[in-house]
């Protein structure tokens, strides 16, 4: 089974978000921590995360990207758990039984980001339109040869198209998010 967990390629992550994921925390989309806001009323760092940021589970910190790594049915268990009391603690979830109902949905969401090789970045662009949140995913490649080493001198885009339509938010074949 694969899984996300933040990853930081160069200390960007922590001037753009006002708390930055801790590299290696388990990842979840988290757009469901705009739920209560309104994305045109964002500005500065929360629009940063808004638009590019993946949730940090533990640290409840953004990060801009995420790698697909390998998990063991324990670990999505528990980071289910983790999740469900994050959202009971710092979000106001009733009980932990419904908690544990979103975050399986979140895990499960995360999961089906990762159809691609261990060790695959994957970034994230939201936005707001006629009052829907819309996620699109790319998948980040390494340049053949190369491992991971600072995030602006080795990345190509694979699929770098701008969507023609901003209502359309599907790249690199990823499901959009609603």
């Amino acid at each position: 089974m694969k899984l996300l967990r933040t990853i930081a390629l160069d200390p960007s992550d922590t001037f753009i978000f006002d708390v930055p994921a801790k590299p290696g925390d388990w990842a979840v989309s988290g757009a469901f921590r705009f739920c209560d806001r309104d994305p045109a009323s964002l500005s500065g760092k929360d629009r940063s995360a808004f638009r590019s940021g993946f949730l940090g589970v533990r640290s409840w910190g953004w990060s801009t990207l995420a790698q697909i790594v390998h998990a063991t049915e324990d670990d999505r268990r528990t980071l289910v758990e983790l999740l469900a009391r994050q959202l009971v603690e710092r979000f106001g979830a009733p009980d932990l039984a419904t908690a544990r109902l979103a975050a399986e949905e979140e895990v499960g969401f995360a999961q089906s980001l990762c159809t691609h090789p261990i060790s695959t970045l994957i970034a994230v662009h939201r936005l707001a339109s006629d009052g829907e949140v819309r996620e699109s995913f790319r998948r980040l490649q390494l340049r053949e040869g190369q491992g991971h080493g600072k995030a602006f001198s080795f990345m190509e885009m694979e699929d770098d198209n701008e969507p023609s339509d901003l209502n359309v938010a599907n790249v690199s074949e990823e499901p959009p998010r609603r």
